[in-house]
């Protein structure tokens, strides 16, 4: 259990940010896309914000970037300098009854969405299991990013639902990882993005050397016309909600929030810089050279309602999903 003590003091209520510095804290280690987005923001918001205040990313792993949450709940300051990006499944994790969630993500200041995901598993071609049946034929091992992230809980998920046979393998710290692991044969699949995917690994899909297993969204991407979604699987209408879950996390994504409580004026602030920064030529080239240039930027109300949709989904859906994960 994490414990925290009283958060500091807002600052002036005039949105004005100038002398300031203000931190973004990426729940996640170097090297993923939460890192390098989170960053990649660092570098542009502060031109866009009230009184052009300094901009650092600082990073806060832990319990799958939960712990960063928590902080900028309870902890941060609430005057516009500490922001934050973590996982995007921090409404489910509130939903399904995580001891880490020390925080209501339905209160946050939702500043906006970057890129919305689309988490992918990908499986090495020499690999037994080449499609959602055979898995539910023959073992595969998925490397895990901790708990939390979508990378062990669908697997796991998928396992106790529709009978799949996936063995998680704990301990890897981002995605760069993970890819690594599968090319050196440490595990046969990952979870990662599917705009990371094109960018970092475009060889292998011209080599075949993977094959998408499934895409983490409600529906398939006209990009992925032959990948079943997430949505689709489910032998009944409460097996397609459970599952469901997790095909909702995409429309929040790689979004940026504050605490609670910051002052209307600096919030509107925060809001409108950041919605400006994704408009900025120089932000969107910049995108470019870090592999995010498959922008989908959403406004922090559209992020809200993602999480609203999480948080409202039925108890005895949630139940049973506690139940599979031994909460």
């Amino acid at each position: 259990m994490l414990a925290w003590s009283a958060a500091a003091p807002a600052c002036a209520e005039d949105g004005d940010l100038a002398g300031k510095t203000v931190t973004i804290y990426i729940g996640n280690p170097a090297g993923g896309t939460y890192d390098l987005i989170g960053r990649l923001v660092a570098r542009h918001l502060g031109v866009h914000l009230r009184g052009h205040p300094t901009v650092i990313a600082e990073n806060m792993p832990g319990a799958g970037s939960l712990r960063a949450a928590a902080y900028i709940f309870n902890v941060a300051p609430k005057d516009g300098t500490a922001l934050g990006i973590v996982t995007e499944t921090i409404a489910v994790e509130q939903a399904l009854g995580d001891p880490a969630v020390q925080f209501d993500a339905g209160k946050f200041t939702w500043l906006g969405r970057v890129v919305a995901s689309n988490a992918v598993e990908i499986i090495w071609h020499t690999a037994k299991v080449q499609s959602i049946e055979d898995a539910k034929r023959f073992e595969a091992t998925v490397a895990g990013t901790g708990p939390g992230n979508v990378s062990e809980e669908v697997p796991a998920l998928l396992n106790a639902v529709i009978g799949t046979k996936f063995k998680i393998v704990r301990g890897y710290q981002a995605a760069n990882e993970t890819m690594l692991a599968m090319e050196r044969g440490e595990v046969e699949a990952a979870g990662v993005n599917w705009s990371m995917v094109k960018a970092v690994k475009g060889q292998w899909l011209r080599d075949n050397k993977i094959k998408v297993l499934w895409q983490e969204q409600p529906t398939r991407r006209a990009d992925l016309p032959d990948v079943p979604a997430l949505g689709e699987l489910g032998a009944t209408p409460e097996d397609k909600q459970l599952i469901g879950i997790y095909a909702n996390t995409g429309a929040i994504g790689r979004a940026f929030l504050a605490p609670p409580g910051v002052p209307p004026a600096t919030a509107a602030t925060l809001r409108d810089g950041f919605m400006a920064m994704t408009q900025d030529p120089d932000f969107i080239e910049d995108a470019k050279k870090v592999s995010a240039d498959d922008l989908d930027v959403g406004t922090g109300d559209e992020v809200l309602e993602a999480v609203q949709r999480t948080l409202n989904v039925p108890r005895s859906v949630t139940a049973r999903a506690r139940q599979i994960f031994g909460r």
